[in-house]
């Protein structure tokens, strides 16, 4: 039988793997030209939602820690300075997700695939980090 910690890991994990997937998708309707995505619009969404998967399993993780929730919006001083508590490795992860994902994908609407390709992989990383929590 599941204990109520690895319900809330198993939660947390699937709900950020089906953030990554839906990412995913709307990637695909970006196209390829080259080196280049051809729609920055859906690099942009695309990339808005992995980061978002990317916050989903921090917050899994920092339940798990028994990090208090913040009242009010979270920011991503909040990230930083509870992975600085708990996984420091992890959160030059984080800050490379953050990096690719919000600021350039996101806010920028870069399009170079292989930049692109490593931010959802620093995503999948930290996600795929949650599993092993303790």
């Amino acid at each position: 039988m599941k204990t109520e910690l690895q319900n809330i890991k198993e939660n947390y994990y699937l709900e950020a793997l089906r953030y990554m997937d839906n990412a995913n998708e709307i990637l695909k309707k970006a196209g390829k030209n080259s080196r280049y995505y051809k729609d920055a619009k859906y690099v942009k969404a695309a990339c808005g939602v992995a980061y978002s998967a990317v916050l989903v399993a921090l917050d899994g993780m920092f339940e798990l820690k028994g990090i208090k929730k913040k009242k009010g919006r979270k920011n991503v001083n909040y990230y930083t300075e509870n992975l600085t508590k708990i996984d420091k490795k992890l959160l030059k992860s984080f800050n490379g997700a953050y990096d690719i994902l919000h600021l350039d994908g996101y806010y920028d609407g870069i399009t170079i695939i292989k930049l692109i390709e490593t931010g959802f992989e620093e995503a999948l990383y930290i996600i795929d980090k949650l599993k092993v929590v303790k």
